[in-house]
């Protein structure tokens, strides 16, 4: 069941996710080479607890972390760790977070230094890709659109979308419906209606689409072990079009 929420809702949700932006633009700011994923987990963990908020992914299903940390072929749900950023890596950072009862959550993808052409490439196919989705995210469109835009973009560039993993609504609870595909037919699903909060995040990979889960139980991996990047926004569909919750003041992107 797809929730409309008020504006008093919107309110908070625009609180929490403001908050997670805030504290994932700190993050990525503290990236360096050879710095942990571990140690930029444990400065996003103090961050969001100093915003007398809760990490949405720690312990949900039972991931160990509060932030996702996936490098290079891993798409998502990557694990912090011990492991040392190095020269020409890309890392996916997803964050989530609990404020006032109501979540937030956004992803980004960075290079590491000097990067490859194509890994460069990757990223600003794949941030494109996620504002192609917004321009979409308007009252009387069908959610299947945002889908196509996104999935006809990224093919365009010869870059492949995940399937099995998908944008979802977000509200009082960290995954809710409706799942946001980044591809299918346009017109399909559900009409848009002012109130929808939800996540879109394409997840393309410079292979092929398809994707492996580790030992782990939880990174998952490009089957052919190319190169992914995942860029996530969360918005709120309004009389105006989208509200990006999870946007910072100065990025003023549409």
């Amino acid at each position: 069941m797809i929730i409309l929420r008020s504006e008093r809702e919107i309110a908070k949700l625009r609180a929490s996710n403001r908050l997670v932006a805030e504290v994932l633009n700190e993050v990525k700011n503290a990236i360096r080479v050879g710095i942990t994923t571990k140690e930029l987990n444990d400065l996003a963990d103090s961050l969001l607890r100093a915003r007398d908020a809760i990490p949405a992914f720690k312990g949900y299903r039972g991931f160990p972390m509060t932030l996702c940390t996936s490098l290079n072929e891993e798409v998502v749900h990557g694990i912090p760790s011990n492991r040392k950023l190095k020269e020409g890596d890309i890392v996916s950072l997803d964050l989530g977070a609990i404020y006032q009862g109501y979540y937030g959550d956004a992803a980004l993808t960075v290079g590491i230094g000097e990067i490859s052409p194509e890994a460069k490439k990757l990223l600003e196919v794949t941030e494109q890709a996620l504002y192609i989705g917004i321009a979409e995210s308007r009252e009387g469109n069908y959610l299947s659109d945002i889908s196509h835009a996104i999935q006809s973009y990224v093919e365009s560039f010869g870059f492949s979308v995940v399937r099995a993993f998908v944008g979802h609504g977000i509200g009082t609870s960290l995954h809710e419906d409706p799942q946001v595909p980044n591809f299918g037919t346009p017109g399909r699903g559900p009409r848009l209606r002012v109130g929808m909060v939800f996540c879109i995040e394409p997840m393309v990979n410079i292979g092929g689409s398809e994707v492996n889960i580790l030992s782990d139980n939880w990174t998952v991996v490009t089957a052919d072990r190319s190169l992914s990047a995942h860029f996530e926004h969360t918005v709120a569909i309004t009389h105006n079009g989208a509200e990006v919750l999870t946007r910072l003041h100065e990025d003023s992107r549409e």
